[in-house]
């Protein structure tokens, strides 16, 4: 006979709890505890497919050399960006989770990879559109597919019926918090709603072997919506990045269990959909006729890609008392940190100015090699004297005022050289071992702050 009680639920981590708390004692918010009725029934749920009971024989360890493994091929589509960020291509039964912004392009990201994969068949199952919305859609992107197949549902068991005849090889879920399952008495995108769906998606492609992608909605922190439970249950977790008020989108890997988790995709939004950037270096380059103080060119990595990107700062005289820090994609801590340095190290005056640092094209970075190209942008525009648009840092500031090493020296080179800068100003220490006559740029190797400014000055 079936059983009916209720309990509370934190729609920010998760957690249970018997009755109504204020304080989450798990993630420390206040009043994200809710009521939730959850239905226990005789039989076994949690399933994609409802099946009768069977004997199963029980699980016994088995030494680690003596498993079968077979290793499966991956699924390479067409986005080259897209196969970079999942570490080679869409693998067999993975569970994906992408999120972004709303409007940032999560949709039209999995639509067009869903087009374009015409060989294969693909149910794209839409929550929050019917499908002459997807259609029209679909007829603004260049892409054709006779075998896409689209599906307007809610509810899980509806779902599985439906891919069970269909038998797809690849599903797209948009999005997760829309689903709801007759298993579980709560509303749609509640914590038990979203954990019940995501467990059974999750235990159909793992017995399917059929990769399954997951939209999901972000709270306004950034952060996924939903129990953090469902980060821990897929795979893969995707951040579609952006401003809507750029064209450039970016898609991060925050968690992989089949690659690794410091790639990066770069898209640019065009009214036929998203057009992969192959060489990003250039778009976030500006483009200037004039030199201009308080710019510089830095050399980082995002996982295996080597980037170039531009740091922008203005420092001037603080006239409205306190002086003002800020810092756009880059860390505001490790920004006061170089200015303690080339105030402590370089004699620069800088307690009484304004400082405004700004990473161009909208990126979040954290390499540590863009330590010289934000302190050569700082003297710069400290000593309003503009450094020469051919000239390219690479290096990490120390609190010392010395340059320390960074990895991967030969590939920040190699990129340097592709575009055209006729120097590049690295760590002595960096070099070592390094073949520098097959770059075409010269390599300025440096120990300390003082060299860099004699460089630049």
């Amino acid at each position: 006979m079936a059983k009916t009680k209720t309990t509370f639920f934190c729609q920010n981590c998760g957690s249970q709890s018997p009755k109504w708390v204020g304080k989450c004692p798990a993630c420390g918010e206040w009043n994200t505890y809710v009521e939730e009725v959850i239905h226990k029934d005789d039989n076994p749920r949690g399933s994609w497919k409802q099946e009768p009971a069977k004997l199963k024989r029980a699980s016994t360890p088995k030494k680690l050399h003596e498993v079968n493994f077979e290793a499966q091929p991956r699924l390479i589509t067409d986005d080259n960006e897209l196969n970079r960020v999942l570490g080679g291509g869409i693998v067999p039964g993975s569970l994906v989770l992408i999120g972004g912004e709303p409007g940032i392009g999560k949709s039209t990201l999995m639509l067009q990879i869903a087009l374009t994969l015409t060989q294969q068949k693909i149910l794209y199952v839409s929550g929050e559109e019917s499908e002459s919305q997807i259609k029209m859609r679909a007829d603004r992107m260049p892409f054709k597919s006779e075998n896409c197949f689209v599906l307007s549902e809610t509810n899980t068991q509806q779902i599985f019926q439906q891919v069970e005849a269909l038998k797809p090889e690849l599903l797209v879920i948009d999005s997760i918090q829309t689903l709801y399952s007759s298993h579980v008495e709560s509303a749609a995108g509640s914590v038990s709603q979203v954990r019940e769906c995501t467990g059974e998606l999750m235990k159909f492609a793992k017995e399917t072997g059929t990769p399954v992608f997951l939209v999901g909605h972000i709270t306004k922190d950034g952060s996924i919506a939903g129990p953090k439970v469902l980060e821990h249950m897929v795979d893969t977790v995707l951040q579609f990045e952006g401003d809507r008020h750029m064209s450039y989108r970016i898609l991060r890997t925050s968690k992989n269990r089949f690659g690794s988790t410091h790639e990066l995709g770069i898209y640019e939004m065009r009214a036929e959909g998203l057009r992969e950037i192959s060489n990003p270096s250039e778009i976030l380059i500006s483009q200037r006729e004039e030199q201009l103080n308080g710019v510089a060119i830095g050399a980082m990595l995002e996982g295996n890609r080597p980037l170039l990107i531009e740091i922008q700062s203005l420092v001037s005289p603080a006239t409205y008392g306190t002086p003002q820090r800020s810092s756009t994609g880059h860390d505001s801590k490790r920004l006061n940190m170089l200015l303690a340095v080339l105030e402590k190290r370089g004699g620069m005056r800088l307690g009484q100015q304004d400082v405004f640092l700004n990473v161009a094209g909208g990126l979040k970075v954290d390499d540590p090699a863009l330590d010289l190209a934000v302190c050569a942008s700082l003297i710069s525009s400290y000593e309003d004297n503009p450094i020469s648009h051919e000239i390219c840092f690479a290096g990490e500031v120390g609190l010392g005022g010395e340059i320390r090493a960074v990895n991967r020296m030969e590939s920040r080179i190699s990129e340097a050289a592709k575009l055209g800068f006729k120097k590049i100003v690295v760590s002595k220490y960096a070099i070592k071992g390094v073949d520098l006559s097959k770059f075409d740029i010269k390599v300025v190797a440096v120990s300390r702050l003082e060299e860099m400014y004699q460089e630049i000055v």
